[in-house]
């Protein structure tokens, strides 16, 4: 069993800045996919980046050049810092995890291919 617990939400202002940190315990295999996903209000759910066992990230265009995925191994936690926020990444933001590592092989995230969830943080941005 895999539990994945988010924190590092909160609120800031347009332009700023928030680390995401996702603590994991339990084992999330060799071959995973790790990402995180965002839901902001009246919004679907949306995938805002990814990174697997080998390292490779990839992210929504929305969030290219301002987040950063990351995995510490050591910490056994993953990360998402979010730079130069803006209002629209308002959102509750979610790890996921798949312990097979095919979520990783779409083309795009799908939250269904994802078997584990975290309980969420909230990102607010203001203007």
């Amino acid at each position: 069993q895999v539990k994945l617990v988010e924190s590092g939400g909160g609120s800031v202002q347009a332009g700023g800045s928030l680390r995401l940190s996702c603590g994991i315990s339990g084992d999330i295999g060799n071959y995973y996919c790790m990402a995180w996903f965002r839901q902001g209000p009246g919004k679907e759910r949306e995938g805002v980046a990814r990174t697997d066992s080998d390292g490779r990230t990839t992210y929504a265009d929305s969030v290219k050049g301002r987040f950063t995925i990351s995995k510490d191994n050591a910490k056994n936690a993953l990360f998402l810092e979010m730079h130069n926020l803006k209002v629209e990444d308002t959102a509750m933001y979610y790890c996921v995890s798949d312990p097979v590592g095919g979520a990783c092989a779409a083309r795009t995230l799908v939250p269904s291919y994802f078997h584990y969830w975290g309980q969420g943080t909230q990102v607010t941005v203001s203007s």
